[in-house]
């Protein structure tokens, strides 16, 4: 729940036209300004400089930001889950890949992408030149030098999120009043990148550790900065689809996994200001409880708060376990489903399992229900582990969403280690199995045998983060940057098939489960991992379809063997487009993407 104040702080005309410098549209340059304050006055002190970059956070959340669009909408459909129900022009056409030009959830988290990055570019060239900045007090200086951190760091995460789904996109660095021509060209991703990337060296010495600020909220500190350095720098050493239509990555990309794996190496020197929080599900018990995590595993995260769509989230609304309305814990979830391959992946004794799935939904009784295989939701921001709970049909649940964990430090440092060694070292090795161990808690003996040569390493790594990071919008970014997206998608389906069929390594699949209720618990009473000897319920069971439900509920209709990523096609379908009133704005100055 964001303990940032929660308000735009308007800084006058600036920032009244945003998104004129992308999109030209009429309607953005009659927008009145809600405040008249001039720029001037806006970093006359540091209390105002303060609001001006709690404005530029605030552009983080909301439902055209972290709050579901970019961060459940965007990331699929992937080979680990996709959005529920028939094809439409809107978030499911996203997931399906028919991504037409007119679909709004394309258009408006573009804008409000391009809005931050003008906010945040008028705080960075302003904040260095205040008075005070050279100055001022130590205490006023130290704190607007960590402003202009923050904001250098948040301009790089809005253009992230725009080079991944985009590609080659107007990168604007100074503000929109300075520009003489708002239709700025696109840039070359890769020069976008160093930019940031070298924008993010600079801003490490300027904000503090976790442990050096006495409250701790979702501001940006140094590991987050390091962190998403790293990020950034294995995209750039990574693949992406190209103006020309083919996906391909830089001669120079060692570079830039040398750059990731030094930030993570730093980060893993540093364990009293972040590690793993030994318990896997703790994580996001205490994300959903809104509870200080001392163990700081979650590096950085977009803050959350005032129940309405442009500053709050729907984790837990839209996504999660599907919660009846009169149920003690209000109406949501079912929003993600997760795909049979993908619980399947899971060994019955990994933990992240029944964390990061759930095979229940919650009826008005409070009594829990099963869900069959084709049915199972998503589980890390379920709405019935909110404490406290929040009755009713609120749409806004006050989750916040977490863009960088530890665990993924650790996973990006053993890949960029066996990339750049070529095989995993022993500080790799350890690194992926600290992963794993935790994975396992309490059945450390059944991680298995981690390869040692780099093939293998690097599949063991692609695995790794596969169960590690379900829902959290990574999978398909990954996947892409690998070069993996159209196989994953193509054996997913294979995969799905063989389920339905028990071939191969599912031969053991079930046809059926029996349950029955334990109080408002589910009792299960047979194994999802062994053959049902029986297809008639034992006394005081209920039969549920399992594998038997994917024989004409998914495999055959729309929404998942002839659904899943249905409109995929590589060399196109790794970047979105951009929207037909962008390109009416550009007037044919702006080269739409592969394909569209």
């Amino acid at each position: 729940m964001n303990k940032l104040l929660k308000k735009i702080a308007t800084l006058g005309i600036p920032f009244a036209i945003t998104m004129t410098m992308v999109t030209g549209c009429k309607e953005f340059l009659e927008v009145q300004p809600k405040s008249q304050i001039s720029i001037s006055d806006a970093f006359s002190n540091l209390a105002n400089a303060t609001n001006a970059v709690i404005g530029v956070y605030d552009e983080l959340m909301g439902d055209n930001g972290y709050g579901i669009r970019i961060n459940m909408y965007y990331p699929y459909d992937s080979d680990e889950m996709i959005v529920s129900g028939n094809i439409d022009n809107g978030r499911r056409g996203i997931g399906r890949y028919q991504l037409l030009l007119t679909n709004t959830e394309i258009r408006n988290p573009f804008l409000q992408l391009y809005r931050g990055i003008e906010k945040a570019n008028l705080c960075i060239e302003q904040i260095p030149q205040m008075a005070l900045y050279n100055n001022g007090s130590e205490a006023d200086k130290k704190e607007l030098r960590r402003l202009h951190g923050e904001v250098l760091t948040l301009r790089a995460q809005f253009m992230f999120e725009l080079l991944r789904n985009w590609g080659d996109v107007p990168a604007p660095f100074t503000p929109a009043y300075k520009q003489t021509d708002l239709f700025i060209p696109q840039s070359d991703r890769d020069e976008t990148y160093k930019k940031l990337i070298d924008d993010l060296k600079v801003a490490t010495d300027l904000v503090p550790w976790r442990t050096e600020i006495p409250v701790r909220n979702e501001r940006v500190t140094k590991g987050a900065v390091k962190a998403l350095r790293a990020k950034l720098a294995m995209f750039r050493g990574g693949y992406s689809l190209r103006s020309n239509g083919k996906i391909e990555r830089n001669a120079d990309y060692q570079t830039y996994i040398k750059i990731a794996r030094d930030e993570c190496a730093d980060l893993l020197a540093k364990r009293t200001e972040h590690t793993l929080n030994p318990s896997f599900e703790d994580v996001w018990r205490k994300l959903t409880s809104f509870t200080y995590d001392p163990y700081g595993e979650i590096i950085f995260e977009v803050g959350a708060g005032g129940s309405n769509s442009t500053s709050d989230s729907r984790m837990g609304n839209y996504n999660g376990p599907s919660v009846n309305a009169s149920s003690r814990y209000g109406t949501g979830g079912g929003g993600l489903l997760v795909l049979p391959n993908y619980f399947y992946a899971f060994d019955s004794t990994d933990t992240r399992r029944d964390v990061t799935t759930t095979l229940y939904a919650v009826a008005a009784t409070n009594v829990k229900s099963p869900r069959r295989l084709g049915e199972i939701t998503d589980g890390k921001f379920r709405k019935d582990w909110r404490n406290p709970l929040l009755p009713g049909t609120a749409l806004n649940v006050g989750y916040n969403w977490p863009l960088i964990r530890f665990a993924d430090v650790l996973l990006m440092f053993a890949e960029a280690e066996n990339e750049l060694n070529g095989g995993p070292t022993a500080a790799a090795i350890s690194a992926f199995e600290e992963v794993r161990k935790r994975a396992y808690k309490g059945n450390e003996t059944k991680i298995g045998k981690t390869p040692t040569d780099k093939a293998g390493f690097f599949d063991a790594i692609v695995n790794e983060r596969y169960l590690e990071f379900g829902s959290e919008g990574i999978r398909k970014f990954d996947l892409i940057r690998w070069n993996l997206l159209a196989q994953k998608i193509a054996e997913t389906r294979q995969k799905i098939q063989d389920i339905r069929d028990a071939k191969g390594a599912y031969a053991n699949v079930p046809q059926y489960i029996f349950w029955r209720n334990n109080g408002e618990e589910i009792q299960w009473q047979n194994s999802f991992y062994k053959p049902s000897t029986t297809t008639t319920a034992p006394t005081g069971w209920t039969r549920l379809d399992w594998r038997q439900h994917l024989t004409t509920n998914l495999i055959d209709g729309v929404q998942l063997h002839a659904g899943i990523a249905r409109f995929f096609v590589t060399g196109k379908s790794e970047l979105f487009p951009y929207d037909q009133a962008t390109v009416d704005a550009y007037q044919g100055k702006l080269k739409q993407n592969p394909g569209y």
